[in-house]
């Protein structure tokens, strides 16, 4: 970016619906490795089942490390790091912890060697099959909301996971899965300026502008939410007379 300028407003759309699982990135190798090496692929649940998670390893090794709606393993690893967080304390999740004084190199390499580990391995195995969900489902069949009838896959993740685009849905492994999302990224927007003295703004209301299902309104940016694709906000006069279904209203006094 520095080279070629500077910071642009197609940068900054491309990082919002990056959904880059940082997360995934400093330990899902690590993740994978030490659960290939566990015997028998076997590891006990919180309850004190012994869980085979071998098709876990294999599906957690080929993640793309996204939480794209056609990401398969990424609702895997969701629940196997929410159950990891919760389990393990911070200051023992890293085998080297972050400092402040390597801000960009640290925190890494997972501790794979506390029983936490383990565990949470088995428990997002079994939230998964509990829930009737093959462990490498994409993400956008079991992350979605609904309007008027129809299910709209939804892209992101929590912030647990350090995922920018924030998506945070309720678990109910005896409902299915996840329920539909009801928190998360709402107003969205990437704003900048070239040349002109106009801003260039793209903008979005992830949740749309109508709460009445008969309103063309309902569901119109949740849609365009769903496939990464946004609104263009116009605010000189040139470009507002130049919009694609530009409707004018006169109103005068009597």
């Amino acid at each position: 970016m520095a080279a070629r300028g500077g910071l642009t407003v197609k940068d900054l759309q491309r990082q919002q619906f990056a959904n880059r699982v940082p997360a995934g990135d400093l330990a899902a190798a690590d993740v994978a490795r030490a659960c290939a090496a566990l015997p028998q692929g076997a590891a006990k649940s919180t309850d004190g089942r012994v869980v085979d998670v071998r098709k876990a390893c294999e599906v957690i090794k080929s993640w793309d490390r996204t939480m794209n709606t056609d990401s398969r393993g990424a609702l895997l690893y969701d629940r196997f790091w929410r159950a990891l967080i919760s389990k393990v304390p911070n200051a023992q999740l890293w085998k080297v912890p972050f400092t402040p004084t390597d801000p960009v190199r640290t925190p890494h390499t997972l501790n794979t060697v506390t029983p936490g580990f383990t565990t949470a391995l088995a428990d997002a195995v079994t939230d998964l099959t509990t829930a009737g969900i093959p462990l490498d489902a994409r993400l956008g069949d079991h992350q979605f909301v609904v309007r008027n009838g129809k299910h709209l896959p939804i892209h992101g993740g929590t912030e647990s996971l350090g995922v920018w685009n924030k998506i945070d849905p309720q678990w109910n492994a005896p409902a299915g899965g996840y329920t539909e999302v009801s928190q998360g990224s709402s107003h969205i927007q990437a704003v900048g300026w070239d040349k002109t003295p106009c801003p260039k703004a793209r903008t979005l209301l992830t949740y749309s502008q109508s709460s009445n299902p008969n309103s063309p309104h309902y569901s119109d940016q949740t849609r365009l939410y769903a496939n990464k694709r946004w609104v263009t906000s116009r605010f000189c006069e040139k470009d507002i007379r130049s919009a694609p279904g530009l409707r004018v209203v006169k109103v005068r006094q009597d």
